[in-house]
């Protein structure tokens, strides 16, 4: 196998062993619950937190911790992750878990990494790559959910965690051994004298996935709520949340097939740009489609036609791998890492209100929270619309800052 290829695999394996071992946290609340002495509300704090820290993790990339060695600052990113996890059974009180999950949301600082080694590989083939790599977040959802349970039933919730860190450092191990290395470079502002944060072009841009994680990171627990409050079963609120990961799963991996198809027809920078654009419009059209269908799947309290919906909901996440293929497209090679992790903080704001806002218009009328996720989508294709009339980074300043 094509080594390139070979490293985005086990990326995939990666991303999917630091996201999908998550899980435990749910699959685990009963012990939790019972074992720190504190009620629902109280643990929902740490879901909050770890939110909170996935907004927060992309301020490190502009720090020297992800300078240097790519595969150290690898490690250090699922580590996040890792550490945290061992921690968690041994926290003395809640408030604790609640900072260790905050700490584990900088797990997310792995996709603008792999970012940046995709870019070092591929030119066209970029949104292919990445849409298999970020379809580990989902997949982790999925095989964690399954494998979690059987865990905590064999080892206890305690051993169930400790289990996951074994994973998740054995999966490193291997990744380890088959990666290339290479230095990652943040040039800073004295020495480009060049500032992303100082590019209109870098909030714009940043903003045309603010609407899709803004309902990814929103509809899964809205809908388990709402699911139950209809009155469907558990199986039935699992079986939902499943399928819609599976099919952001899919729809990441076939978006980025497009992206790809399209990218190579025209592989300079203002070509692979408008290929962007255009897997960005059209996920964003399908994902309007489902949410609508969905609305009213929820409203009649139709089963049937809510699991339908997720097909088309899932295209949502067909944005992740062309918008995270945007920075090495349009900036110049010099800043493209340090302008990943400003679009990705840009874009993760969502992820710190999102949830409550809906919550708090669903409190209001189901109708108005559901409304305000299949705006989304419109506002999605506006942003992009907008940004697709500017002038790229790279057209200004050159392939060097």
């Amino acid at each position: 196998m094509d080594k390139r290829w070979r490293s985005v695999l086990l990326d995939t394996l990666v991303m999917t062993a630091g996201l999908g071992t998550l899980t435990m946290m749910s699959i685990a609340k009963p012990d939790l619950i019972g074992h720190f002495g504190i009620d629902s509300d109280a643990y929902e704090w740490q879901h909050i937190a770890y939110v909170f820290g996935l907004f927060v993790a992309f301020l490190l990339g502009h720090t020297k911790l992800y300078e240097g060695s790519f595969k150290r600052s690898v490690a250090i990113a699922l580590s996040w992750a890792a550490v945290t996890q061992a921690l968690i059974p041994l926290a003395p009180n809640w408030q604790t878990v609640v900072f260790l999950r905050f700490i584990q949301g900088f797990v997310i600082t792995l996709v603008p990494l792999f970012s940046t080694q995709i870019a070092h590989f591929f030119v066209a083939e970029r949104p292919f790559a990445k849409g298999i790599i970020l379809s580990g977040i989902f997949w982790g959802g999925v095989f964690g959910n399954i494998s979690g349970k059987y865990a905590v039933e064999a080892l206890g919730w305690k051993g169930g965690f400790w289990s996951t860190v074994v994973i998740m450092y054995v999966i490193l191990a291997i990744w380890w051994l088959f990666t290339e290395d290479f230095e990652i470079i943040h040039r800073n502002e004295s020495s480009t004298k060049v500032n992303v944060w100082k590019m209109p072009f870098t909030w714009v841009l940043g903003l045309t996935f603010f609407p899709a994680l803004w309902v990814i990171f929103t509809i899964a627990g809205f809908s388990a709520s709402l699911g139950y409050e209809i009155g469907w079963t558990k199986e039935q609120v699992v079986a939902l949340s499943t399928s819609l990961n599976i099919s952001k799963a899919l729809w990441s991996i076939g978006m980025g097939f497009v992206g790809y198809m399209l990218s190579r027809k025209n592989p300079t920078s203002r070509g692979l740009f408008k290929a962007i654009v255009q897997v960005m419009i059209f996920s964003y059209a399908v994902g309007f489609v489902g949410l609508l269908v969905y609305a009213k799947a929820i409203l009649a309290g139709n089963y049937t036609l809510a699991l339908a919906s997720v097909v088309l909901i899932g295209a949502l996440q067909g944005t992740g791998p062309a918008f995270w293929t945007s920075a090495p497209a349009t900036y110049p090679k010099d800043i493209f890492p340090k302008a990943s992790f400003a679009l990705g903080l840009i874009s993760n704001s969502a992820n710190a209100v999102a949830p409550t806002v809906t919550d708090i218009l669903a409190k209001q009328s189901t109708s108005l929270a559901l409304g305000e996720l299949a705006f989304m989508p419109l506002l999605g294709i506006l942003i992009l619309i907008a940004v697709s009339r500017m002038k790229l980074p790279v057209e200004e300043l050159g392939q060097s800052a």
